[in-house]
């Protein structure tokens, strides 16, 4: 069985990655699992450039199959903001809430058609070999006047996805995963692994 360490310990992360591209071949391991307990800074200034290091990180102490992700928040009227700042917009170690609050402070004058925005997620998949296998995903939709649901974490509760209109805080969790960022995103990567043969 090969083995796969997902670039996190995030076990829910985890569990919908193997969800998708679990077929019996693979062993899903998170950084606990593997004995890796170093800080990776995000300090790149895209998402597949924080993507990356994290899988050559990884990759380099582990010489495993490695899968990496970076993902966040794009505001049209923004210009991409937060973007690869989604999880420290009001600062270091802020809190959703907080940067929650701060969105919606910088939008509390824009009408709703003026709202759009979109969630990205870029993978990376890193084999021992060097060889590396890019996919992205994004999921469109646009920024509630106030946070609604309880449900999901970081921006979810203002972000009403296209075609919907309920955020991703009032959406189950099933319901959430078929339409996200990183369904999209794993959905490309497990057709590029196909066609390499890595599903074999």
């Amino acid at each position: 069985m090969k083995r796969i360490v997902i670039a996190s310990n995030n076990l829910g992360k985890i569990k919908e990655i193997e969800n998708i591209l679990g077929n019996n071949k693979f062993e899903f391991l998170s950084l606990k699992d593997v004995g890796f307990n170093q800080e990776i800074l995000e300090d790149q200034d895209s998402f597949e450039g924080n993507a990356l290091k994290k899988a050559l990180s990884v990759a380099k102490e582990t010489n495993e199959i490695v899968l990496a992700d970076d993902s966040g928040l794009e505001v049209d009227i923004l210009n991409g903001k937060p973007g690869v700042f989604s999880a420290r917009f009001s600062g270091e170690n802020a809190t959703d809430e907080e940067n929650t609050k701060k969105l919606l402070e910088m939008m509390k004058d824009i009408p709703k058609e003026h709202r759009g925005a979109q969630f990205r997620c870029v993978l990376i998949l890193m084999l021992p070999n060097g060889k590396i296998y890019r996919a992205d995903g994004i999921c469109r939709g646009r920024i509630a006047d106030k946070p609604y649901g309880n449900n999901g974490f970081g921006y979810d509760p203002i972000f009403i996805p296209e075609g919907y209109d309920k955020t991703f805080g009032e959406l189950q969790k099933h319901e959430k995963n078929n339409i996200s960022h990183r369904f999209f995103a794993l959905q490309k990567l497990k057709k590029i692994m196909a066609k390499e043969g890595l599903l074999d």
